[in-house]
C-alpha cells in the first residue's frame, strides 16, 4: 500500500484537472502536503518520503505556472510532464545512490535486512522498474499526442506502465527471498 498511497495526489490532480488544470494542480499539492504531514506526524523518515517530496515539488511548480499563466501551453502537456517528472525522480534517486523505494521498503522490512546488499539491490531493481514504467508512459503519451492517437492507446500505456512495475514490486522481492533461503539451506545442509 505504501507505493499506491504515494500516487493519491496524482490521482486527485488527474480527476480535478478534467475540470480545470489550475485546481488540479492545487488539489494535487494540497493532498500531497496532507499526506506528507500525516506521515511526518507518524514519525516516517524522510527517506521513505522521496516520492511524496518530489510530488509536492512538481505541484508547486505546475501550480505556480497554472495560477500565473492559466493559458500556458503546459496545460495541454501536464500528462507527459508529470510522467517525465516521476521518471526523473526514479532515475535521479538511483543516480544519487538512494533508490526512492528503499525508504518505503524499510517501513515494511525488519531492520536487520536494511544494510544487506541484496536489500539495496532489490530496491534498485524495483526503482528501475518504476523508472521504466514512468518513462514508458511519458514517451507513449508524447507519441500519442504527436500522432493524435485514440484515447484508448494512452489508457493502455498508463495501465501497462503502472501495472507492470506494481506486479514486479510485489513478485520480485519474494523471488529473491526464496532464492536466498534456498541457497542458505544448501549451504547449511
Amino acid at each position: 500500500m505504501g507505493y499506491l498511497r504515494g500516487f493519491i495526489p496524482w490521482i486527485v490532480s488527474g480527476v480535478v484537472s478534467s475540470f480545470d488544470w489550475r485546481w488540479g494542480a492545487i488539489g494535487g499539492l494540497v493532498s500531497g502536503l496532507l499526506l506528507l504531514l500525516q506521515d511526518r506526524r507518524r514519525g516516517v523518515a524522510l527517506d521513505a518520503l522521496v516520492l511524496d517530496i518530489a510530488t509536492i515539488a512538481y505541484f508547486v511548480v505546475v501550480g505556480a505556472v497554472a495560477v500565473v499563466s492559466p493559458n500556458s501551453a503546459l496545460a495541454d502537456h501536464t500528462d507527459v510532464v508529470s510522467f517525465a517528472w516521476l521518471a526523473a525522480t526514479a532515475w535521479g534517486s538511483l543516480a544519487m545512490g538512494r533508490a526512492f523505494t528503499l525508504g518505503i521498503a524499510k517501513r515494511q522490512t525488519p531492520r536487520e535486512y536494511w544494510d544487506m546488499p541484496e536489500f539495496v539491490q532489490v530496491n534498485n531493481h524495483i526503482t528501475s522498474a518504476w523508472g521504466v514504467g514512468f518513462s514508458f508512459i511519458g514517451v507513449s503519451l508524447l507519441i500519442c499526442g504527436a500522432v493524435e492517437a485514440p484515447a484508448w492507446v494512452g489508457i493502455t500505456a498508463h495501465v501497462l506502465g503502472l501495472v507492470g512495475p506494481a506486479v514486479f514490486t510485489k513478485v520480485y522481492p519474494a523471488r529473491v527471498q526464496a532464492r536466498m533461503e534456498a541457497q542458505a539451506s544448501v549451504a547449511a545442509g
